[in-house]
């Protein structure tokens, strides 16, 4: 009597396995570039914003690109038609650099925030107000651009309160 139930223990365990595989199988992307097995960027943003300006002719702004793809990519250039020129800075040690491109791992985020990474709208052609929002392109080096609606916040705005 125990080998039946051997045996049947057997064949539900490989059964078990076999739809598992099939189950993960079906969430592996299948050449339509919309899973989260690609093995190219699948890029999003979120958290976007622009502190309202204290000075006439500079802004910062902030957003986090997440990467769900299986390929690292790479933000080249930030544009936007309310600046004359924006320029992309990382901080470290209280030492803020220009950075001609950042690196978007696989599987991960790029994150500018106060304090750290950010984004300097430079030579604004009119002021931001709390309220309104600021278009930004964003280009990358493989992936297509893609086009945030930047909100301005009050100039104080903390992500982390929402005030």
């Amino acid at each position: 009597m125990n080998r039946p139930v051997t045996r049947r223990s057997a064949l539900v365990s490989t059964a078990a396995a076999l739809a598992g595989v099939l189950a993960l199988a079906g969430c592996s992307d299948s050449g339509s570039g919309s899973g989260s097995g690609s093995s190219k960027p699948e890029l999003s943003v979120s958290g976007s914003y622009m502190p309202q300006p204290v000075s006439a002719d500079m802004a910062a702004g902030f957003l986090t690109i997440t990467n769900k793809g299986g390929a690292k990519e790479e933000l080249t250039s930030v544009t936007s038609e309310a600046a004359g020129q924006v320029t992309m800075h990382s901080t470290t040690g209280g030492t803020m650099r220009e950075q001609t491109s950042f690196a978007i791992p696989a599987h991960g985020q790029l994150v500018f925030k106060s304090g750290g990474n950010h984004l300097m709208f430079e030579r604004l052609k009119r002021q931001p107000k709390q309220g309104q929002t600021v278009t930004v392109k964003l280009t990358f080096a493989t992936s297509g651009p893609l086009t945030v609606e930047m909100p301005v916040k009050s100039a104080t705005y903390n992500p982390s309160t929402g005030h």
